[in-house]
């Protein structure tokens, strides 16, 4: 597996297939193989797909420093990016990410907007957190600090998936909760930090100039369908595709239909 050493961490990813390059941003408290079936449709489609381990997350894990409360600042993950898709050659290329990845990839369009070509936004918001949503990610995090992930994943799966995906698709379940406990309490923690004081980012989707895509599922909890549509009339140039019966994680839970509405979105944009 590939890495790039940065001067505190070392940043874990994978680089998969050739072509045009599109790269995902995970989701909280997830890691890079939450985009799994992406990365193997993607690189099929003629796609080179990048992946990484966000700072704090699977392979990426961040220094213990204890006695502190670690932060990781939005910025740093735009950071990472950079230097990221330096060390791999990018220069120009499609962003995507998924709830808390969603969110980054925002981030990361307000310092890297001119690279950017495209941008799938997945199950998230552009909001910035309400005092309670704050005050939750606070106490999450020091939870964390204390408990580690040993009972936060199962807390967590009925939000994360639907009833139904939850029933009918165990295998899943089963990924989602195994991405879930092998994250590193601290990186996560330190991250729900760095996340409860993100910018609100509504004013920045008039100013995205790039083609769009937004998904979401009717039966996310997390970021409802208000929050897309929220994007959607806001980002000039996008389209919204809402999945019936889905939860927060409609790649997986979805997958066939997402792949297929993300592939057509990005052999359109190729296109032009």
């Amino acid at each position: 597996m590939p890495s790039l050493p940065l001067p505190d961490m070392t940043l874990g990813y994978d680089d998969v297939g050739h072509g045009a390059p599109v790269v995902l941003l995970h989701g909280h408290p997830f890691d890079r193989t939450l985009w799994r079936p992406q990365v193997h449709r993607l690189a099929e489609e003629g796609f080179r797909v990048v992946v990484p381990d966000l700072r704090g997350y699977g392979t990426s894990r961040i220094p213990d420093t204890p006695g502190s409360a670690t932060v990781t600042p939005f910025e740093r993950y735009a950071e990472d990016l950079t230097a990221l898709l330096d060390h791999v050659g990018i220069t120009t290329f499609v962003l995507g990410g998924l709830s808390m990845g969603g969110q980054l990839a925002m981030e990361c369009y307000r310092h890297l907007g001119d690279r950017i070509e495209a941008l799938l936004l997945a199950a998230t918001s552009a909001r910035a957190d309400t005092a309670e949503q704050r005050k939750t990610r606070l106490t999450t995090a020091e939870r964390l600090t204390r408990e580690g992930m040993a009972t936060l994943p199962a807390e967590l799966l009925p939000r994360m998936l639907s009833a139904e995906s939850i029933r009918t698709l165990p295998a899943t379940a089963k990924h989602v909760l195994r991405m879930m406990r092998a994250t590193p309490p601290e990186g996560a923690a330190a991250a729900l930090r760095g996340r409860a004081d993100r910018q609100d980012y509504v004013a920045l989707l008039g100013h995205i100039t790039v083609p769009t895509l937004v998904v979401v599922g009717t039966e996310d909890t997390y970021t409802p369908v208000a929050e897309a549509e929220l994007i959607h009339e806001r980002v000039p140039d996008s389209q919204l595709v809402v999945l019936d019966g889905v939860g927060h994680l409609p790649n997986l839970e979805r997958e066939v239909e997402f792949d297929d509405h993300l592939v057509k979105f990005l052999n359109t944009h190729r296109e032009h």
